[in-house]
């Protein structure tokens, strides 16, 4: 929920932003989804890393979760092309224990159901997978080596993109587009409430319009002058 402070910075830097991109903020802000959420573990090169978020931006995902193990994340501008300004990116990169072990409490301390991308038989195909018993967080490994065996050992299911060619793997970015899209569908498709809480919004909205009136902060510091 917003301060009083921070509600006045609002409507204050609201008179910068035009109708139109009021207009737009709107309409992504009611399509906006926590309810399924992306996990990238040790994504070493960075034009993956960025069209992975890219996607998830696009797919209307508001969060992605960050695992640097053994690789660092780093970004490609040109891939990203700025998607990364208007979601939450939340970054796992202790140096003194396992940050996809530490990932995986926040998640189900938040409530997800932790799902791992692995092309063994045994995965259930992400065609079948239910969208509407709980939170879903699809975590993606290493584009040589895959999935770690911690996440592995602590997911709650394996998962797979049923394939019918001789290549057994997709590139990263093309995997999360068709899980992203095949989820993202059936939540739409079967009208299930995952949307942003009211106030999650409001913090949101206010971080968007930040972003988008130019020298916001020069602006907020003169204006918040003015009223103490």
């Amino acid at each position: 929920m917003l301060s009083q402070t921070e509600q006045l910075v609002f409507q204050h830097l609201s008179q910068f932003v035009s109708d139109h991109k009021k207009e737009a903020i709107e309409r992504v802000l009611s399509l906006r989804t926590r309810h399924i959420t992306i996990v990238l573990e040790d994504i070493f090169q960075s034009q993956n890393a960025s069209a992975v978020v890219r996607t998830a931006e696009c797919m209307g995902l508001q969060e992605v979760h960050i695992v640097e193990n053994i690789s660092k994340y780093s970004i490609n501008p040109k891939v990203l092309r700025g998607a990364n300004k208007w979601m939450d990116i939340q970054q796992y990169k202790s140096k003194k224990e396992n940050n996809t072990v530490t990932c995986f409490e926040k998640l189900r301390r938040d409530g997800y159901k932790i799902l791992v991308t692995d092309p063994d038989e045994d995965g259930v195909p992400i065609h079948d997978i239910s969208v509407g018993d709980s939170k879903i967080a699809l975590l993606f490994g290493n584009e040589l080596r895959g999935v770690s065996r911690e996440a592995l050992k602590g997911c709650d299911q394996k998962i797979k993109i049923p394939m019918y060619g001789f290549t057994e793997s997709l590139n990263i970015s093309v995997s999360v587009a068709i899980c992203l899209s095949t989820l993202i569908t059936k939540l739409r498709h079967e009208k299930i409430e995952a949307g942003l809480t009211l106030p999650e919004m409001d913090a949101i909205r206010l971080k968007w319009y930040r972003k988008i009136v130019r020298k916001s902060d020069l602006i907020e510091r003169e204006f918040l002058r003015t009223i103490q």
